[in-house]
């Protein structure tokens, strides 16, 4: 007997629909639903791996007290008396929530009700801050209203989409994907890319604008400019729809007033900007996507309204294929935004700084009182705990630490509260490590609620696992929370179904189509059948909800108008100069997400990027007298600085250096990139700059480089003393990149050092090979002819492939012709290309070379790499060109 459970994945803001089937022995498969409307079946790497995520190894399982196992009702007692004690001691202002965009709707809905209509104060922000807060008030400017105009069928209808500042191939595969096969089917149909970098995405991009870093506002006011100058403008639209139009114009003029001036501040060819102006003024059906390279910036709410006066310019809004389109990057941000998780939000669209708002929401909680004025957010929250405005904070399910700005003062800043509570599902992170009550709360698979996706769909998680341990959903904890603080009558909730039907009236309480979002046509329908549905669904209306907004030209605005906004551009806060004289800016990998916690534990995740990197260009890497793949130090202003490796990249623009957002003191010795990164805001929207940052890059050479496979995870103290590490799951194995300061006088008694002592027992049988004059050492160590371990070292970064190794732990027993040849060390091996379907590098050459394989769709059909997410393709096309040049030759 196989159940089957219809769920929603737990990564990025596409928010596809999946199928999970439980076997009765409890094995778990999952595949992609073809009815949800997000994914229609399609997967990316990370959805496609889940299965891999789903072990209990590093989970928290039981409530902990001051370090020590305890009950729940201590825990929650604990945390309720602690967070009144300083409330009645120093008043409401003085306690906070940091809540998370992996959070559901539900438990996001009742830790918001805690705060503001309970505790009274405005003391909660999202992590969300961290990636959409300048979407957000670029939204609330133009439209009056956090509202999506767009629909995921709009990247099917469009003749022109323009990605800005989003690597969607790696980030949002799914549904680039979709405009790639909008792109293959329509011989008329355009993609540009603006980015800094050429990323995977420009794989399918007819025109790559390689803008200097923090300029794009500037870009945008051109387009506007030239938009009008050349009547492409839509008159009526603008007259009957809009205001602003004229201030907005005379801005974009002055900053951006000719293509010249336009290139020159964007680094770009004047041919380049004038052809993206032609391309988008020649087609009417234009859909910009926008992502974290616009709103992690210290101007991103106005990079946000630059773009979307554009297409209030251009009437390009509220119709099938056009419209501004931000791509959110967590599961449930959007339902955060929803629910009033921001510090300057009320909920469901209602307004903090309106009291009619207020008295509402007040008098449908039936509150004793409800915040009045917006709170902390993100950064200023962190900086409240450092001085001691704030003494008691609850952190669930995210780990600021690693992803806050200036992560170092955050951890001392935690480390100064007198009272931090953590719910999370992981025992240890580097967060958690700060908690003084830490609560064990389950996670995707385990939990029900809703989530809410970037197109606005409204998609039900569903639990197919039982909690483990004592893990309790989120929603369970903050509700004993608040009856152990006496708000028992406003929090009677026995599932996220009672408190998913409260929500659903409270957004169409008193809302006669001021607020856009509005769920009450759902009143009546069963929550564990619910289908995904797209909001607005007022009362009354059809079930299947709204594609998409602002059909009729009606705004939320006061006068009904939406509004162009003047945009003056800023620079980004800090500049090069000739300490720092590289830009610093950070993303997601491939096959990564957020701080590892998930994908850190996946063999198929890890197997693309192994640890963390600096991507540098060929000429910037040639000054610095830096090679591929040695290891470099990165300093920053705040003289803090990461050790990572160096990758020589042709596609990275020269002058600038990316790092990837992922690693912390988990996984590798000195990688938290945030860490380099000041706390500097946007003044609207309060979001950091994570985008831009002057920093100096040094090669860093220790005394020796080598790696470690073992079958048990080394503990971080046997980590510790190295110069340099990096941890990765394998296959039946950890996987460690190391290096060393000083060269150990015995190696056989260092290896075992670093290995767990229970591998290390005596009836494990020890080989080694040294060559003290090559300074190169080669030990393993054996268990019944089974490998167990095995340490590579030499004098340089260049050591035997890793893969022909990995891949003997697998094996129950080695033959002995392999346990002869074990130290050799081979170069074999391949590096994965397709993590979908677990193809490597080798094994794709070879189909090319004697299938005589010539097209990215002949290798799909051949091998299956690249026919699922497509996140492999240009590294596909990349190996087809490279086994073309070299035939030629």
């Amino acid at each position: 007997m196989v159940s089957s459970v219809r769920t929603t994945c737990p990564y990025c803001g596409v928010g596809c629909g999946l199928i999970a089937k439980v076997d009765k022995r409890g094995g778990v498969s999952i595949t992609g639903d073809p009815e949800h409307p997000a994914n229609r079946g399609h997967l990316c790497s990370k959805g496609a791996a889940l299965v891999e995520t789903l072990a209990l190894e590093g989970r928290a399982l039981h409530p902990i007290l001051g370090g020590m196992r305890t009950t729940w009702d201590a825990a929650l007692s604990e945390v309720a008396h602690g967070f009144q004690h300083t409330i009645d001691k120093f008043g409401p202002n003085s306690v906070a929530f940091y809540v998370s965009g992996q959070l559901l709707t539900e438990a996001y809905y009742v830790a918001n009700k805690l705060m503001k209509g309970y505790i009274g104060c405005a003391n909660i922000d999202t992590n969300s801050r961290l990636c959409m807060s300048s979407t957000v008030a670029g939204h609330q400017r133009a439209f009056g209203s956090d509202t999506v105009p767009c629909s995921y069928e709009d990247l099917d209808l469009a003749e022109m989409v323009i990605l800005i500042g989003s690597n969607a191939a790696w980030c949002h595969p799914v549904l680039f994907q979709r405009i790639a096969h909008a792109h293959q089917r329509n011989s008329r149909h355009k993609v540009v890319v603006i980015d800094p970098r050429r990323t995977a995405s420009c794989d399918s991009a007819d025109l790559h604008l390689a803008v200097r870093p923090g300029t794009d506002a500037v870009l945008f006011n051109g387009l506007l400019a030239y938009l009008d100058f050349h009547g492409a403008a839509d008159d009526d639209y603008v007259r009957d729809h809009t205001s602003g139009a004229r201030q907005a114009l005379s801005a974009a003029r002055e900053s951006s007033g000719s293509i010249a001036q336009v290139a020159t501040v964007c680094g770009l060819a004047e041919d380049d900007v004038e052809r993206f102006y032609r391309m988008f003024a020649a087609t009417k059906k234009v859909v910009s996507v926008f992502s974290q390279g616009i709103n992690q910036s210290s101007s991103g709410t106005d990079k946000v309204n630059s773009i979307i006066n554009c297409h209030l310019l251009t009437g390009r809004i509220g119709r099938p294929g056009m419209g501004p389109f931000s791509f959110t990057g967590q599961p449930n941000a959007m339902g955060g935004r929803e629910v009033g998780g921001l510090a300057n939000q009320l909920v469901a669209h209602m307004s903090l700084e309106n009291s009619l708002h207020q008295e509402r929401v007040q008098r449908f909680w039936r509150s004793p009182r409800v915040a009045t004025r917006a709170g902390l957010k993100a950064v200023d929250l962190f900086s409240a705990l450092e001085s001691g405005d704030v003494r008691a904070v609850w952190i669930m399910g995210t780990n600021p630490v690693d992803s806050m700005p200036d992560a170092n003062r955050v951890r001392a800043a935690l480390a100064h509260c007198p009272l931090v509570v953590v719910s999370d599902c992981m025992r240890h992170t580097d967060t958690t490590a700060c908690a003084d009550v830490l609560l064990p709360a389950t996670t995707w698979g385990e939990r029900d609620g809703t989530v809410t996706n970037s197109d606005r769909t409204v998609s039900r998680q569903r639990a197919f696992l039982s909690p483990p341990g004592e893990a309790k959903p989120d929603w369970w904890i903050v509700t004993e929370v608040a009856r152990r603080m006496g708000f028992s009558d406003g929090f009677p909730y026995r599932s996220p179904a009672d408190i998913f039907a409260e929500y659903v009236r409270l957004s169409g309480f008193e809302n006669d189509g001021e607020r856009s979002f509005n769920l009450s046509g759902l009143d009546a329908v069963d929550y564990d059948s619910m289908l995904p549905v797209q909001w607005p669904v007022p009362a009354g209306s059809s079930t299947r909800g709204t594609s998409r907004m602002f059909a009729d030209g009606r705004y939320h605005t006061a006068d009904g108008r939406a509004r162009l906004v003047p945009v003056q551009p800023r620079v980004p806060a800090h500049a090069c100069d000739a300490d720092y004289p590289l830009l610093c800016n950070t993303g997601r990998v491939r096959d990564h997400w957020h701080t590892l916690t998930r994908t850190g534990n996946s063999p198929r995740l890890c197997a693309h990027t192994i640890e963390p990197y600096a991507e540098l260009n060929p000429a910037d890497a040639k000054t610095l007298g830096v090679g591929d793949g040695q290891l470099v130090r990165i300093h920053s202003v705040l003289s803090k600085d990461v050790v990572v490796r160096a990758r020589v990249v042709a596609g990275q623009r020269r002058g600038s250096v990316f790092i990837p957002m992922h690693w912390n003191d988990r996984f590798a010795s000195a990688a938290r990139v945030n860490a380099l990164l000041p706390s500097v805001t946007d003044p609207i929207s309060g979001q950091p700059e994570l985008k831009h940052m002057p920093v100096r890059v040094e090669t860093y050479r220790p005394a020796w480089y080598g790696f470690l496979l073992a079958r048990q995870r080394p503990r971080l103290n046997q980590l510790n003393g190295l110069a340099y590490w990096a941890i990765a799951a394998g296959k039946d194995l950890w996987r460690c990149e190391i290096a060393g300061h000083d060269w150990p006088t015995d190696w056989s008694v260092y290896t075992r050092g670093l290995l767990d002592p229970s591998a290390c027992d005596n009836d494990r049988a020890w080989i080694e090979y040294r060559d003290i004059g090559a300074r190169r050492f080669r030990g393993a160590l054996l268990h019944k002819h089974r490998l167990e371990a095995c340490l590579f070292v030499g004098s340089e970064p260049l050591l035997p492939a890793r893969e022909h190794l990995m891949a003997l732990f697998s094996r129950p027993r080695l033959a002995a012709v392999e346990r002869q040849g074990l130290l050799a060390g081979r170069d074999e091996g391949s590096p994965l290309v397709c993590a979908c379907f677990g193809v490597g590098r080798d094994r794709i050459i070879q189909a090319i070379q004697e299938s005589g394989l010539s097209t990215v769709d002949e290798i799909g059909a051949t091998l299956r790499a690249g026919t699922n997410c497509g996140s492999c393709v240009p590294e596909l096309r990349a190996l087809l060109t490279l086994e073309m040049t070299r035939t030629r030759a």
